[in-house]
């Protein structure tokens, strides 16, 4: 008979893994990053956020070195095809499980709309310009987007897209061109033009190369996964990976994935559960997990805690959704309590860090809030968050 491990068990293993808990915060951004396997980058503040909540001492710094220095953490397009940050240990095994289908999916794509919409904008066409970017890349170090454009003029080229249809529309091929190659690994996203919170890049060169079979690569993303998110559900990995099912299922085989038990039908602790569903964990990995003193954590919008399972319902009262997500499905900046997620938060314009909270966890939650939302807004400082995915109690609490 398989195991059994309930919601509580989860939301432990959550505060303890995700390094939400005082006690287990990391040191370094790296650390942060390899806890949850992946950081969402698509909102550039996002990554802050996300590992300055889990470091003992905030450093907006810190995770700049990591990103532009060190280039210790990798932003890439990859699960989802969503933009990530990875480990740059980690970063060859997500390309090669992931990020090396997406790229050549993203190459076909741009390659139809360029010869859609010129005969002459083929696939040497592409060569040559992407072989003159690298080439202005290597005299200049880093350059924007802008610059590259003045640099190379193929990338100032507009093109028809969808010709004939009632979405047809007449667009520069720069970003696209540099999204390929991004894909692909040959560049790489370097320090913004403005602020932390920027998401407008300078550009770089890169070598990143895949590592292993694509198998291979996906067996080592799904046990980093499991460790961090397991128990979780074959749907869930399925989702977070963007694999196909059989793809899904040839990494858990591959790891030897153990099967356990969770609850159904609960919802964050506040339900009563009306059965089991069939989870997966890494081989031997059911112990009871070592509880941590309690904790509370402001989260920024698609932080990895929220965004890691497709069934979130063990962390998540369903009568919360409304407010705290998009109409996307994207989680906005959410307040917890011991693995639970009890409110959300915001960032006024004269940089109050506000909340609200959707159900009442009690005074000692109450207090333990207050204390992170002022740790909050001391490392950020001058800093204005606005996340890009806007949610409605979001933008109640900026109102």
């Amino acid at each position: 008979m398989a195991r059994h491990i309930g919601d509580e068990q989860r939301r432990l293993r959550l505060g303890r893994r995700h390094l939400l808990a005082p006690s287990v915060r990391a040191q370094d951004p790296v650390a942060v990053a390899d806890a949850v396997v992946a950081l969402h980058a698509t909102d550039a503040a996002t990554v802050f956020l996300s590992v300055c909540a889990r470091l003992t001492d905030a450093s907006v710094s810190a995770v700049e070195h990591a990103l532009y220095e060190e280039v210790s953490l990798v932003r890439l397009l990859s699960m989802r095809n969503t933009l990530f940050a990875v480990s740059s240990e980690l970063a060859p095994q997500v390309h090669a499980s992931t990020a090396r289908a997406i790229a050549a999916k993203e190459r076909k794509r741009l390659l139809k709309h360029l010869t859609e919409s010129s005969g002459e904008l083929d696939e040497r066409w592409l060569a040559e310009t992407e072989a003159a970017i690298l080439t202005a890349l290597a005299a200049h170090g880093t350059a924007t987007g802008g610059e590259l454009s003045a640099a190379v003029a193929a990338l100032r080229t507009k093109i028809t897209v969808f010709p004939g249809t009632k979405s047809e529309a007449v667009q520069g091929v720069a970003s696209r061109v540099l999204r390929v190659l991004a894909a692909e690994g040959r560049i790489r996203r370097d320090r913004p033009r403005g602020s932390w919170t920027s998401s407008q890049f300078r550009w770089t060169a890169s070598a990143l190369r895949p590592a292993g079979s694509p198998a291979e690569a996906r067996a080592e993303l799904a046990r980093r996964w499991l460790l961090a998110y397991g128990p979780a559900t074959e749907a869930d990995l399925k989702w977070w990976t963007g694999w196909t099912l059989t793809a899904t299922r040839r990494a858990l085989a591959d790891i030897g994935a153990e099967q356990v038990s969770l609850d159904t039908g609960t919802s964050s602790g506040t339900g009563t559960g009306t059965g089991t569903s069939t989870g997966f964990v890494l081989p031997g990995d059911t112990a009871p997990e070592t509880p941590v003193e309690p904790w509370a954590a402001l989260l920024p919008g698609l932080d990895p805690s929220a965004m890691g399972w497709a069934d979130r319902d063990f962390h998540l009262d369903a009568g919360h959704r409304p407010a705290l997500f998009d109409r996307s499905g994207n989680i906005g900046p959410t307040v917890w309590w011991n693995g639970v997620i009890v409110g959300g938060w915001a960032q006024r314009a004269d940089g109050e860090i506000v909340w609200r909270l959707l159900t009442d966890p009690g005074r000692e939650a109450m207090t333990a809030i207050e204390v992170e939302a002022a740790r909050l807004s001391s490392w950020v400082g001058t800093a204005r968050i606005t996340p890009r995915f806007r949610t409605p109690l979001e933008r109640e609490l900026t109102a």
